[in-house]
């Protein structure tokens, strides 16, 4: 490993420590920790449409062309991004319209990268004790899943306002009586599709 991989990697294992003191600190305000964050992410729809993706990128991972993909880090990723990407799209959008802070837009932060691409280069450098060629073009790709992630079990329908992306409400995160999946799925598919082509891209 160059000396350039080098303090990257030890500049983002620095970040992901300054995140956990942060998070810690701030662990009363950060919904990520909150009973009602679990409760929103414990709908129904939510928790079947990830153990199908889950199962579906676990189970295929090993043959893909990417050597570097198996059983375990396709796991990790998807519970990594189904536990936090709700949260950090949501508090980065709030963050950007200045209702949340930056030390939580930081934590936000540090759970996207780490869920979509330092969890992924950690792993394969104790795997094969090498750091994966592939780690920039991951950044991006898994980026794009984490969003998708994020922005579909935030879809929620309300009463008299439709299908909203729940975090632009005030009292998100929370649970709503009014789970709906058949009146999301349209908005949800998009998101769908992308995710299984872009797996069945590196299967084929």
């Amino acid at each position: 490993m160059n000396l350039a991989l080098k303090v990257y990697v030890g500049g983002y294992l620095l970040a992901c420590v300054i995140a956990i003191v942060v998070a810690f600190r701030n662990r009363q305000t950060i919904s990520l920790f909150s009973t009602g964050y679990r409760e929103f992410m414990a709908a129904p729809w939510k928790l079947t449409s990830f153990a199908v993706a889950a199962s579906g990128m676990t189970w295929i991972a090993p043959y893909t062309v990417d050597p570097t993909w198996d059983y375990f880090d396709a796991a990790m990723m998807s519970l990594l991004t189904f536990a936090s990407a709700p949260w950090a799209i949501g508090t980065l959008y709030l963050f950007l319209r200045r209702k949340a802070s930056a030390s939580h837009a930081y934590v936000a932060m540090c759970c996207w990268l780490f869920s979509a691409s330092w969890c992924y280069d950690l792993y394969i450098l104790l795997r094969d004790g090498q750091y994966p060629i592939t780690w920039l073009p991951n950044i991006f790709a898994s980026s794009v899943l984490y969003i998708c992630a994020g922005l579909m079990w935030n879809l929620e329908w309300r009463p008299n306002r439709g299908v909203i992306l729940a975090f632009m409400e005030g009292e998100w995160p929370q649970a709503t009586a009014q789970a709906n999946f058949i009146r999301i799925l349209g908005y949800a598919m998009p998101f769908m599709v992308l995710v299984a082509v872009s797996v069945l891209y590196f299967v084929f």
